[in-house]
């Protein structure tokens, strides 16, 4: 990336959290810095009540830091403490009914605060900006996922490929048996490769890579999760997995999908994968394809 690109972004941020008030200790003209306010909304999104290590995870907050202001939220008399009733290690909050009203009375400001800055605009720049608003933030959830190399029996990888097995067998007119996942051994170590996708500690998506035949890979089982489809993410899923067939010297690739995956096919073809005569008798398998890769 380069310096001006870096340069930016700063000045984006500098001038948004101004714009907005961020840096005012009375957001929104409220009793409160940002930290506070916000952290009263995400309460909010759980009527039932959240974990504090829910929310420190979600918000990429300090244990210490998090504890405090929910304590001092508690003495304000926005949230009640306690403790979970079937695991007494975790500590639950929830708002009070003071909370909700001043959750209410936020949202309306933020609202009105919205408008303020639309207004300015003419409508076809309101709908440019909401636009931009929606592409920066899906680059932004993009840019924060990791895609991570694990090994085939961890319980992160187990659990992708069974929601990715769900999800085969609600879409295939024939369903899917799940025999046909790849077993960890062959995605682990000397014959292949996991890769799991993490948002916000969350796996997300996965993809594996399997030594079909000497210099050839196989990848298998590219799945994103519903709630990060439409990010840009499988392509990063199959981006990863590419570098690592070339790492171990496996200079060609291949992989099969079913007739019904249309979605799958327009990605690999985007991606530079030619379509080739059947390489093996997949049960699933309806589209084959190659790709060459470059060093």
């Amino acid at each position: 990336m380069s310096t001006e690109q870096v340069a930016a972004f700063r000045r984006f941020n500098r001038y948004f959290t101004r714009r907005i008030g961020v840096l005012n200790d009375h957001y929104l003209g409220q009793d409160r810095p940002l930290g506070e306010a916000r952290l009263l909304f995400e309460i909010s999104e759980n009527p039932a009540g959240v974990s504090l290590r829910e929310l420190r995870s979600r918000l990429g907050l300090d244990a210490g830091y998090l504890s405090r202001m929910a304590k001092a939220l508690q003495a304000q008399g926005m949230v009640r403490l306690r403790t979970h009733p079937d695991d007494n290690r975790l500590r639950m909050i929830e708002l009070t009914p003071a909370g909700r009203v001043e959750v209410k009375e936020q949202n309306r400001r933020a609202d009105t605060l919205a408008s303020d800055v639309l207004r300015g605009l003419t409508a076809p720049q309101r709908q440019q900006l909401t636009d931009a608003m929606a592409t920066a933030r899906r680059l932004l959830r993009l840019a924060a996922i990791t895609v991570e190399l694990v090994d085939g029996h961890a319980p992160d990888a187990r659990a992708c490929l069974d929601a990715y097995a769900a999800d085969l067998d609600a879409r295939f007119p024939e369903g899917f048996d799940k025999a046909d996942l790849v077993r960890p051994g062959q995605v682990s170590g000397d014959a292949g490769a996991f890769f799991v996708a993490y948002e916000e500690g969350r796996p997300v998506g996965c993809g594996a890579l399997r030594r079909l035949e000497p210099g050839v890979g196989e990848i298998r089982h590219v799945w994103v999760h519903p709630d990060a489809r439409r990010l840009g993410l499988a392509r990063r899923l199959l981006a990863a997995i590419e570098h690592e067939s070339l790492r171990r010297g496996w200079n060609v690739v291949r992989l099969d999908t079913h007739a019904v995956l249309t979605e799958a096919r327009a990605m690999y073809r985007a991606c530079g994968y030619q379509e080739i005569p059947a390489y093996s008798d997949h049960v699933y398998g309806q589209h084959w394809f190659e790709k060459r890769l470059a060093p």
